[in-house]
């Protein structure tokens, strides 16, 4: 995590997300999110929510953004693990997988903020990730539609990565005017059992 407290894999796949989603207006982003900032570890708070500020007035594009952002993160979270790993965990059973997939969600958003938190609750058969302090959803004013799909994205991605058939939606976002941020969790079952891709999506 950069001194700033914002940490380089959430700056370096929103710069990714941009530049594959909204390339025309990657320039313009950089002010923000400059090389160096992002080989430095520099880019704070106030640079991250001048972004955020401007996907959110580029229409439609802020969740295709976010999306795409948090599966490149997600790739890139899991690409440091051996193959040997991989593979070894592909043979595990599906709720060993699922479990690794979200303690590496809880992982990334603590890697991406200070003060950032998830916290992974199982009752009755539900799984929901809660979100505290999201990078994504500290606004003066609510808007209409779920600001943290970054992280939602980022989990449906590692659950896919390992192989996991599940669904995560945002539930409920504090950016949108709802007390909390919640991710629903909806795990189907296992998919093949193929050794997870390091290649986000």
């Amino acid at each position: 995590m950069s001194e700033a407290g914002i940490g380089r894999i959430v700056v370096a796949s929103l710069h990714q997300a941009i530049a594959d989603t909204l390339p025309s207006r990657l320039e313009f982003y950089e002010n923000w999110l400059s090389a160096q900032g992002l080989r430095g570890g520099t880019v704070g708070v106030a640079q991250l929510q001048a972004v955020l500020s401007f996907l959110r007035l580029e229409g439609d594009a802020y969740g295709p953004v976010m999306n795409r952002a948090g599966a490149v993160a997600a790739g890139w979270t899991v690409d440091p693990h051996s193959a040997t790993h991989r593979r070894l965990t592909a043979m595990m059973p599906a709720r060993v997988r699922t479990r690794r997939a979200l303690r590496l969600a809880r992982h990334l958003v603590r890697s991406g903020s200070a003060r950032s938190r998830a916290v992974i609750r199982r009752s009755r058969g539900t799984t929901s990730i809660e979100l505290s302090h999201s990078l994504f959803c500290d606004v003066r004013t609510s808007v209409s539609y779920p600001l943290c799909g970054f992280y939602a994205a980022a989990a449906q991605r590692l659950l896919e990565l390992y192989d996991v058939d599940a669904e995560v939606a945002v539930a409920t976002c504090r950016g949108a005017g709802q007390a909390d941020c919640v991710l629903a969790v909806n795990v189907k079952g296992s998919r093949t059992r193929t050794p997870p891709s390091v290649v986000a999506a």
